[in-house]
């Protein structure tokens, strides 16, 4: 029935002119077609797609019999596969081109990962073919089927190992190497109609100006955007592996591909890198270059050069490291703001790659007048408390006292200041006052003076340190590595500066810190433990008169319930509290007895 329909339809159209096609008769040919190419009559409907006579019909018609010829040429197992193939070579030789491309994308659209491979791996040659035969007109044509490509390549799982990277088990390395190939005419034929040498900052004028805006140039900006999303995605969500882990990777060879395109297409990669501080200066272009640009596609090409040293001999050798890292702290920056881990990754790797080669004690103190030089620290400062994984916030840690390592002696006092100001946690305080300790050392030793850790600089800091964040009701548990790393740098400063020297001027402030921190904090160490032993004895009671063999008890601390647990598992944490109140006093005495044994000499 269909293949007589079909015959029927063809039949009467070949004495018609091509316009002359009713909306029924291309019904009847689609839906014809298609049946027949389903109940597997390929040859017959073969015989009818060559046909002289049908070539007009074919022409204007026979891009409605994709979907079935493709579904066939998917499972490739298919008897009538020779035929479906020829069928569908000649249509995309007749048909007309923007037809043919929208009949293909439509094709594209998938959800399962396997189906998506093989549709892309099928159709990714037929679409350049058509894209071409589009001539000066196919950039806009180009765009849309690189956005329809790169919205089928997410959907693909990640390989994160790298044995899923050499099996490609999720087929991801396969399509993009089949996507090189397929802008690679693209690529080519701007780079040939490009002028030599013009690179970014011409083409940028002129873009802001609205002088460029001719077929090319089009072109060229199709391919500026697909590089971008590249960058974005696959290639900020995969960890590349280094040629020793895997000497061939298909990924890494890509996103060295994606970096030569954007050379090819006179993108200036180091002008790309270091935007943040080679902005334009016309106004009415910078939403564009924001669109154009994307901050996390930049982000990526950074991390990409400096830590994967892809297309890195391209780099002038002019920069420093310090405006390198300049450069680099926006990009880190927005990665470490993000919440992906792969992101968080690639922000410690981007900013440990961009510090290893600044010299340690040079960077000035007016750098903290730059927002990134600041508002990195917090967002390390969150990567370190709050991260998931423990070996993302333990490299944090280690790119925090790199950091710290690599600022001036003025620019570490403004630093430890700011940090105590804003990071709001006791673990991080701990931290930056041990640096302050181990800097006030230094400045100690002979030879070594400073003005920044020592006398009237050093007062107003200790001051910041030296202090109990809520007087006598401090939760001492809560600030422990605070508390903690004070006494010790208290305890220092007594052992380590003579009454007779005074060069911290710890003796002439002594009187203040008693007040501030010493007295309060022993109160807090009384109060505290009074309430913790009670609760102890409350809790013993209970386990004693109603609490049965393994039930659960609820024991209040403050304002705040404990986790049930079993009493022994209550009684222990109560116990640990009062120890650590035992070595809180037995720190403070030591230095109150250091400080009359001192002060008497």
């Amino acid at each position: 029935m269909a293949l007589e329909q079909l015959s029927d339809v063809v039949q009467r159209c070949q004495a018609l002119p091509d316009d002359s096609y009713t909306a029924e008769d291309h019904d009847v040919f689609t839906i014809a077609g298609r049946t027949c190419i389903e109940e597997g009559n390929s040859a017959q409907v073969l015989s009818i797609i060559l046909d002289e006579k049908n070539q007009d019909i074919v022409r204007c018609m026979g891009w409605n019999l994709l979907p079935p010829l493709i579904q066939v040429l998917l499972k490739k197992e298919d008897k009538n596969l020779p035929q479906c193939l020829a069928i569908f070579n000649h249509l995309l030789k007749t048909c007309r081109p923007k037809e043919l491309l929208i009949g293909l994308l439509e094709q594209l659209e998938h959800d399962d990962p396997d189906t998506i491979a093989e549709s892309l791996h099928l159709l990714l040659n037929p679409l350049q073919k058509v894209l071409l035969c589009l001539g000066s007109r196919k950039a806009s044509s180009l765009g849309m089927t690189l956005a329809s490509v790169l919205d089928q390549v997410a959907k693909l799982p990640l390989p994160h190992t790298k044995e899923q990277e050499e099996d490609d088990v999720f087929s991801l390395c396969r399509c993009c190497t089949d996507l090189i190939a397929f802008v690679r005419p693209f690529v080519l034929e701007v780079r040939q109609n490009r002028p030599n040498g013009e690179e970014l900052s011409e083409n940028t004028n002129k873009m802001q100006s609205g002088l460029d805006t001719d077929k090319e140039d089009e072109l060229r900006t199709e391919l500026l955007k697909f590089c971008m999303k590249t960058l974005s995605h696959p290639l900020l969500e995969v960890q590349l592996k280094d040629p020793d882990t895997l000497a061939v990777s298909p990924l890494r060879d890509f996103a060295t591909e994606i970096l030569n395109t954007l050379s090819a297409i006179g993108e200036s990669l180091s002008s790309l890198v270091y935007q943040p501080l080679l902005k334009r200066k016309q106004v009415p272009g910078f939403l564009e270059e924001e669109v154009r640009y994307p901050k996390e596609s930049l982000a990526s090409l950074a991390h990409l050069v400096f830590v994967h040293h892809l297309a890195a001999d391209t780099f002038p050798s002019v920069f420093s490291p310090v405006f390198c890292l300049r450069c680099n702290m926006e990009h880190v920056c927005l990665l470490l703001s993000r919440m992906e881990e792969t992101r968080i990754q690639k922000g410690l790797e981007l900013y440990e790659k961009s510090l290893v080669r600044v010299p340690d004690c040079s960077l000035p103190a007016d750098l903290l007048e730059i927002k990134t030089f600041l508002t990195v620290p917090q967002n390390l400062v969150k990567v370190m408390t709050m991260c998931p994984r423990h070996d993302l916030r333990t490299r944090g840690l280690k790119v925090f006292q790199q950091s710290i390592d690599k600022f001036n002696t003025e620019a570490k006092y403004n630093f430890f200041r700011y940090m105590l100001t804003t990071s709001n946690h006791s673990g991080v305080e701990g931290y930056v006052i041990k640096n302050i300790k181990n800097q006030i050392d230094v400045a100690l030793q002979p030879g070594n003076s400073n003005t920044w850790f020592e006398g009237v600089h050093l007062l107003p800091l200790l001051r910041k340190v030296l202090i109990l964040p809520d007087g006598p009701e401090t939760d001492l548990l809560q600030y422990l590595d605070r508390v903690m790393e004070s006494l010790n740098l208290l305890r220092y400063l007594v052992i380590r500066d003579k009454v007779t020297e005074n060069q911290t001027g710890i003796w002439t402030e002594l009187y203040k810190i008693e007040d501030t921190f010493m007295k309060p904090l022993r109160v807090g160490v009384n109060m505290s433990r009074a309430h913790y032993e009670r609760e102890l004895l409350n809790t013993m009671e209970a386990k004693k008169s109603k609490a049965k063999e393994g039930s659960m008890l609820s024991v209040s601390v403050g304002d705040e319930k404990l986790p049930n647990m079993t009493s022994e598992s209550q009684i222990q944490a109560l116990h640990s509290a009062l120890h650590t109140f035992d070595m809180i006093e037995s720190v403070l005495v030591r230095i109150e007895e250091l400080i009359d044994v001192r002060e008497n000499l």
